[in-house]
């Protein structure tokens, strides 16, 4: 039986998460805007959703359960639609370091 990690979303960002609108495709979310919420055993994400409400412990709209492929699945008012999570932007260390200026230099074309 598989095994998904959940991961509940922090209650700061579970506001934003509720009104924004519905987008068609994959619901991006934020690796910062969760906290690891252990993990269930379940023959798919409608069995872990029914299994944690039954402990008590119940999946909350925004809350996402990671497959062990690494699929992620968000719950919604609606079920649960395919996420992924947002990356942050590569830093190379030479952004603070100005374009290159002077004389552009000739190509084949305008030669």
């Amino acid at each position: 039986m598989p095994s998904f990690l959940i991961y509940r979303l922090k209650e700061s960002a579970s506001q934003q998460f509720r009104w924004a609108p519905h987008v068609s495709g994959n619901t991006p979310v934020k690796r910062k805007d969760y906290e690891e919420g252990g993990q269930v055993e379940a023959e798919n994400e409608y069995a872990a959703w029914r299994l944690l409400r039954e402990a008590g412990q119940p999946l909350r709209v925004g809350d996402v359960l990671q497959d062990p492929q690494g699929g992620l699945r968000v719950c919604k008012y609606v079920g649960f639609e395919t996420a992924e999570w947002v990356l942050p932007p590569v830093k190379t260390g030479l952004e603070h370091i100005p374009p290159a200026s002077g004389p552009v230099a000739a190509t084949a074309e305008t030669s």
